[in-house]
């Protein structure tokens, strides 16, 4: 078993998630602090120096606030489509023009023995997208920060053994929550984030048989709970008949600590 990750950091305060295989090492975002990045790493005894790429899903600050020191730091190379690079330029400092690198929207970049499917999602970025991992047969998706999951999405990201997938609210507790109403609007339309039972809903038409894990990701702090974004999703697809806990297991993340690291 070559194929590992760890959802290293998944919120509004940060995201981060790591896919590895004995050859190469990957990094979807760097929404955290180049000093918590390297203490995140330690915790799942990886050493950051062996990243050979950082993908990039989209310019908001919850998805790159550490990728520039980080890069700079490492001579990490990164990837992102054209209107990314251009909405995140001036956020991110300074980064040599060697390692910048255009990796566009339906596209598939080989990464050693890694192959990497990139995809689009709805969300209010210039161009947000995220990505597929693919070695030696199996399968794994990183997909948040989309307002609802099309049927397009859905052709792409079917039947993976792992799947990194937004719950980012419940919707009862939004509504009746601190957010300002033009905030809580955003949120709830097709280019905010999606709920735990619309996750859920989508989530039942895309797991496989080759389905063993899903972790839970971009939790609101305000407007989630893990216990009550895992029951949701649970009674969802318990009620659509699908195997939790016999087939496949849900996993909570968190803001602040990495998942276990996982060999598929």
């Amino acid at each position: 078993m070559s194929l590992h990750f760890s959802v290293l950091a998944s919120g509004s305060t940060g995201n981060a998630v790591y896919v590895g295989t004995d050859q190469t090492k990957l990094l979807v975002d760097v929404g955290l602090s180049g000093k918590a990045m390297e203490a995140l790493f330690k915790e799942i005894n990886r050493d950051i120096k062996e990243v050979s790429g950082i993908l990039v899903t989209h310019e908001h600050s919850d998805h790159i606030k550490g990728l520039g020191v980080l890069a700079r730091k490492y001579q990490v190379p990164i990837y992102a489509n054209e209107k990314t690079w251009r909405a995140m330029n001036s956020l991110i400092g300074e980064v040599p023009t060697d390692q910048k690198f255009i990796f566009n929207m339906e596209t598939t970049h080989t990464f050693g023995d890694l192959e990497v499917e990139s995809f689009g999602v709805s969300h209010d970025a210039a161009e947000p997208m995220f990505y597929v991992f693919h070695h030696e047969g199996k399968k794994i998706v990183t997909i948040t920060d989309t307002g609802y999951v099309s049927d397009r999405m859905k052709g792409t990201i079917k039947n993976a053994d792992m799947y990194v997938f937004e719950s980012n609210h419940d919707v009862d507790m939004l509504r009746m929550g601190k957010y300002p109403w033009n905030i809580k609007r955003r949120i709830l339309s097709d280019v905010g984030h999606v709920s735990n039972e619309d996750a859920a809903l989508a989530m039942a038409d895309v797991i496989g048989e080759n389905t063993k894990r899903i972790y839970l990701a971009h939790l609101s702090q305000d407007n989630n709970m893990k216990e009550l974004a895992k029951m949701t999703v649970t009674q969802v697809l318990e009620s659509k008949e699908l195997g939790v806990n016999n087939q496949f297991t849900i996993h909570n993340t968190d803001p602040k600590k990495p998942t276990e690291l996982v060999y598929i």
